[in-house]
């Protein structure tokens, strides 16, 4: 009997995904455990394995579709058998239709956007989806009716092909608009084909790629198009963003409009902590930068727990732990791997429990519920050579420590000169609740805490 291979659900806020990759092809063999297909959420990329040992039957759901999570997208089972009839998963809901009369109404839902109040729950509420832990978006609009069929003769159509134009540029003078062929005989004429030079190469790569060959602005001898500039313009022509980089984008932008940031910029001096870090790696104890930022991090939210915050504007919220966001870049974008209860953990643990974390993020290993609930983030750009730069506070927090390159900086200490090694530091704040008093001492306290050799010692 033919088994259904179902889109996995790869965390409680997942409701869609999209099979980027097919590992097996239909008629491939397949074994129990062995990957069949990758899938990208609004957070990562994770491979989906197989339940079942047999053959691929059938493919329900290509590559680059959206599909529902618990969704059926193919069929495994023995060599030869019939795989059920199916069809794709359907399609995200419409928009609700117009509203029924008053006697047949139904109560709306609430908005998808908004976080239930303290009040109303009495329980800090489940962590919003996002590869950035951010709110769920609002359902998109309608996508909108694809346009009409283009009417066009087939000796039109053949003279544009052969003349690598792209004929929808062009307008028709047959019944209905129909493009005929004097009408592309036109075009080429005003748009001055004649006169174009194009090398043979770049012909056939332009005629491959469905570049037209009118939109390439030639740079050989004479204006000659040559194949590089073919490929220029392949370089620059728009394409679709990611899922993952349209949820960066779109909440991102939310979070920056909807939220007032402030910032606060200290220089910490690390020359001491640095060299303590070279004595313990002599002493077989491996700790980075990172490491001493996190832990001082974490200490200062103990400090203020104001910063550990959240406000919907008109309420505020302290979380009860902390639980640390760790911004790291993969290829695709951003994530932030989430340190539960960090409040809780070791130097050490801490440590460990980051590097983990950090190496499932770069294999494109975590889980969406790995990523989801911080209520504070720590972005640093040291081992990235910049001097200065301020972050977007993560919706569902209060503030985000952006953390720089260490300089080695020209310092006045007891009326000379000295050399110091100090890093930047700039708290982005939302304003409504973490005005700038309140934002200078928790960034100060990060810095003294980072300055105490004697704290560090403690805990090593």
């Amino acid at each position: 009997m033919a088994q259904a291979v179902v889109l996995p659900k790869f965390g409680q806020t997942v409701e869609e995904a999209t099979i980027v990759k097919w590992h097996k092809k239909v008629g491939d063999s397949v074994k129990k455990g062995e990957v069949l297909f990758e899938v990208e959420t609004d957070k990562a990329v994770l491979e989906a394995e197989s339940f079942y040992d047999g053959v691929l039957l059938k493919i329900l759901v290509g590559e680059n579709v959206p599909a529902p999570v618990s969704s059926v997208v193919a069929y495994v089972g023995k060599a030869g058998e019939q795989a059920p009839e199916g069809a794709p998963p359907p399609a995200p809901a419409a928009p609700p239709a117009p509203a029924a009369p008053a006697a047949e109404q139904k109560p709306a839902p609430a908005p998808a956007a908004r976080a239930p109040l303290p009040a109303e729950t009495g329980r800090r509420p489940a962590p919003p989806p996002s590869a950035l832990h951010l709110p769920p978006p609002t359902p998109p609009p309608p996508t909108p009716p694809p346009p009409s069929r283009l009417l066009i003769s087939p000796r039109a159509r053949a003279l544009a092909r052969s003349c690598v134009i792209a004929p929808a540029r062009i307008t028709g003078s047959g019944p209905r608009g129909r493009i005929v062929r004097r009408d592309v005989e036109a075009y080429l004429e005003a748009q001055g084909y004649a006169s174009l030079r194009v090398s043979p190469a770049a012909r056939r790569l332009a005629a491959k790629e469905g570049v037209d060959i009118l939109t390439v602005r030639g740079t050989g001898a004479g204006g000659r198009i040559m194949v590089h500039d073919v490929q220029r313009s392949l370089a620059e022509r728009p394409r679709p963003l990611s899922r993952m980089r349209q949820v960066i984008a779109r909440r991102l932008t939310e979070s920056f409009a909807g939220t007032p940031h402030f910032y606060v910029t200290v220089s910490a001096d690390m020359t001491d902590l640095l060299a303590y870090r070279q004595e313990l790696k002599a002493r077989g104890k491996s700790f980075t930068v990172t490491d001493f930022i996190l832990e001082a991090v974490v200490m200062s939210l103990q400090e203020f727990p104001a910063v550990n915050s959240v406000c919907d504007g008109t309420t505020v919220r302290w979380y009860g732990s902390v639980d640390l966001g760790v911004a790291v870049s993969v290829e695709n974008g951003l994530v932030v791997p989430v340190i539960r209860n960090a409040g809780d953990l070791s130097l050490e643990e801490l440590r460990d429990r980051a590097r983990a974390l950090t190496a499932k993020a770069r294999e494109g290993k975590l889980l969406p519920d790995e990523m989801t609930g911080s209520t504070f983030t720590v972005s640093n750009m040291g081992m990235l050579d910049v001097d200065d730069f301020h972050a977007i506070i993560n919706p569902g927090e209060a503030a985000i420590l952006a953390v720089s390159s260490t300089r080695e900086t020209p310092v006045a200490r007891g009326g000379k000169v000295v050399v110091r090694s100090l890093m930047r530091m700039t708290l982005s704040t939302d304003h409504r609740i973490v005005d700038g008093a309140l934002g200078a001492a928790f960034a100060n306290a990060v810095k003294g805490k980072l300055e105490d050799m004697e704290l560090w010692k403690s805990l090593t």
